[in-house]
């Protein structure tokens, strides 16, 4: 097996059967693994730094399966994990900033430890937007002070990668690691899913622990699993959820978790399928990017599924702002960075902003205003405009937005180009997946001072817990479309 061409495209299943059958072994992927980052890392930034202890993990894996075999469906897969995910080992948790460029964890994130018990082989922290794109309203998507810009691998230099998952997304579409991990507030996995032609799953707020993970906000944080096909997202979620109900941000009677979502991969699952069209939230989309999201109705149609469109939500007028982000993040940053190493320059967020304007020059390209924002706050959490924004967000984008949806209509899903409904889908706390969709070969200059053309995801949201819903309805989709635009190994 010529292992550096067939590792291109190669899933979990595939390579979980390889390694069963002995054609390859898990040392081998991993040592292709690093070559293939060090081989493409210099262009497009994606990488910050490969576990050093990846092979050693490797092969100790490869001699557990010889001798008392598999753990489970991640055995020997290499995972590479975002710069905000702690791993106690001799990789660094950044959050792409230089004030925590040589911070390392002391304890595992629960991401982290659950991967590791699955028999993940965590192989490096991808780069991210800094801060989680909690830092400036300028700064790019995919950038941070400690990795630079991370390209778009489909049009390094012109096309919009997505935030703030970036390095994760990337990584994924040119096969530095099968799947990778990704966290989202409002976006940041869809996004760069979306963007990079990949499948990105940002799962219900609390089927997924925060513990360990370097946070915006308690409300809507979560880590989620991104791969090039939803079989991929489906066998790695298994391995990130609170089997066990050790959630810090959920009620855990709620928590509807399975040790394995493969079993939701049903191709008949549309002909009962009932999907939303919130047509209001499609008005602005150019030529290219409609022809996209018309085409995909099409095809569902197809398949069987019942289209209601247009269904208008009560939350369309809604006046959102960003008060629970701004005084989360203190809050929740503070506690996290004040059981950090003594060594590490920065304890508060009020050391954050002193240590950036004594480096300024390296750590404050774009500013850091968002952080300035936020220190403004208490950090306490009692401030009307806070309490009264977390019950907004409740009420308008639950009971007057997704679940009066689905329930007015009595729908499985709502649908949306890309990103678009990320922001309603993180303050519910609801789970969210893109699938490819299509690629819009022209674009118009959005707001952000990107150019909409490039690869654009197709998107389900539903109701708390509903993942296997959504990955039926996206595994669907994907093997009707197959939209995914594969790159080939000599284009970089």
């Amino acid at each position: 097996m010529n292992i550096d061409q067939w590792i291109i495209e190669a899933d979990i299943s595939a390579m979980q059967q390889a390694l069963e059958s002995g054609s390859i072994t898990s040392e081998q992927l991993t040592k292709v693994y690093i070559q293939r980052i060090h081989r493409l890392n210099p262009q497009l930034r994606v990488v910050l730094e490969i576990n050093p202890d990846a092979l050693e993990i490797a092969i100790a894996l490869d001699e557990e399966r010889k001798q008392q075999g598999v753990r489970g469906l991640l055995h020997g897969i290499p995972i590479l994990l975002k710069d905000n995910i702690d791993t106690a080992d001799k990789m660094h948790t950044s959050a792409g900033a230089i004030a925590l460029e040589n911070s390392i964890a002391m304890t595992d994130s629960a991401v982290a430890a659950n991967l590791r018990a699955a028999g993940a082989i965590l192989l490096g922290k991808a780069n991210m937007t800094e801060w989680a794109s909690f830092m400036s309203p300028k700064m790019w998507a995919g950038y941070s002070s400690r990795g630079g810009l991370t390209l778009n691998p489909y049009g390094p230099g012109e096309l919009f990668v997505g935030g703030s998952s970036s390095g994760s997304a990337v990584a994924v579409a040119t096969n530095l690691a099968a799947p990778a991990i990704g966290t989202e507030t409002s976006g940041s996995i869809i996004s760069p899913a979306s963007q990079n032609s990949v499948v990105g799953l940002k799962p219900t707020v609390g089927l997924v622990s925060q513990q360990g993970i370097i946070p915006i906000t308690f409300t809507q944080d979560t880590a989620g699993p991104m791969g090039r096909t939803v079989t991929d997202v489906a066998f790695v979620l298994g391995g990130l959820v609170e089997k066990d109900g050790q959630s810090s941000t959920a009620n855990t009677a709620e928590i509807r978790a399975y040790e394995d979502y493969t079993p939701f991969l049903d191709i008949s699952f549309l002909q009962q399928a009932r999907i939303g069209i919130p047509r209001t939230y499609m008005n602005e989309l150019d030529e290219a990017r409609l022809h996209i999201f018309e085409a995909a109705i099409t095809v569902l149609k197809e398949a069987g599924a019942t289209i209601v469109d247009p269904v208008h939500l009560p939350c369309e007028q809604a006046q959102w702002n960003a008060d629970v982000l701004r005084y989360e993040f203190k809050y929740a940053l503070n506690a996290y960075l004040e059981k950090l190493r003594e060594d590490v320059p920065v304890h508060s967020l009020q050391d954050v902003i002193a240590f950036n304007e004594q480096y300024g020059e390296r750590a404050l390209k774009y500013g850091q205003n968002t952080l300035y924002w936020s220190e403004e706050t208490s950090g306490t959490l009692q401030e009307k405009e806070y309490l009264d924004s977390l019950k907004y967000n409740a009420e308008m984008a639950r009971t007057k937005g997704i679940d009066y949806a689905l329930q007015e209509h009595h729908l499985d899903a709502l649908m949306f180009l890309g990103d678009m409904g990320s922001d309603l889908a993180a303050r519910a706390g609801y789970p969210m997946i893109t699938v490819p969709g299509g690629y819009a070969d022209t674009g118009v200059v959005a707001p952000g001072g990107y150019v909409t053309k490039g690869p654009h995801g197709i998107s389900f949201i539903g109701t708390a817990w509903s993942e296997p819903t959504l990955i039926k309805i996206a595994f669907v989709f994907e093997q009707m479309t197959k939209h995914r635009v594969m790159l080939e190994l000599d284009e970089f």
